[in-house]
C-alpha cells in the first residue's frame, strides 16, 4: 500500500516546468528571467530567441517544456498562455581554490541556481 498521491500545487488553469542545477549565478539568471516575467508566452520565446545572454538559450528550453506541459498534460491553449511566474532560486556552490604567490590560495566559487517557470492560461475576457 503507498501513500495517496499529493494534491496539484498549481490552479487548474497553470502549467509549470523546472530547470534545476544550472551552472550560472542566481543573479545573472534572475536578469533573464526577469525580461519574461509577465509577457505573453509567444513573446517571451522570441525575447529569449534573440538575446545576447548565454543562459537565454536554456531559459527558452525551459519555457518551452512549460508551453508544452500546458498543451499536453493540462490541455490548456497555447495562444493564450501568460508568464506567470519565472523565480529564481539558489542552488549548490562548488568550491575550488586557485594557488597564488607565495603559498597561498584564492578560493573559487562556482555557483548554481534553479529556475521555476509557471505560465498560466488567460481568460477570454482578459484577451480583449
Amino acid at each position: 500500500m503507498s501513500k495517496p498521491s499529493a494534491p496539484r500545487r498549481e490552479a487548474d488553469n497553470e502549467a509549470k516546468a523546472v530547470l534545476r542545477a544550472v551552472r550560472i549565478s542566481p543573479r545573472k539568471l534572475d536578469l533573464v528571467a526577469a525580461t519574461i516575467r509577465g509577457k505573453r508566452a509567444a513573446t517571451a520565446v522570441n525575447e529569449l530567441t534573440f538575446s545576447k545572454k548565454r543562459i537565454a538559450r536554456d531559459v527558452k528550453k525551459a519555457l518551452n517544456s512549460a508551453i508544452a506541459n500546458a498543451e499536453n498534460n493540462h490541455n490548456l491553449d497555447v495562444d493564450r498562455l501568460v508568464v506567470a511566474e519565472a523565480s529564481v532560486g539558489k542552488g549548490l556552490v562548488m568550491k575550488r581554490f586557485q594557488t597564488r604567490g607565495r603559498g597561498r590560495a584564492a578560493g573559487i566559487v562556482k555557483p548554481f541556481a534553479h529556475l521555476t517557470i509557471v505560465v498560466r492560461e488567460r481568460a477570454e475576457a482578459e484577451d480583449k
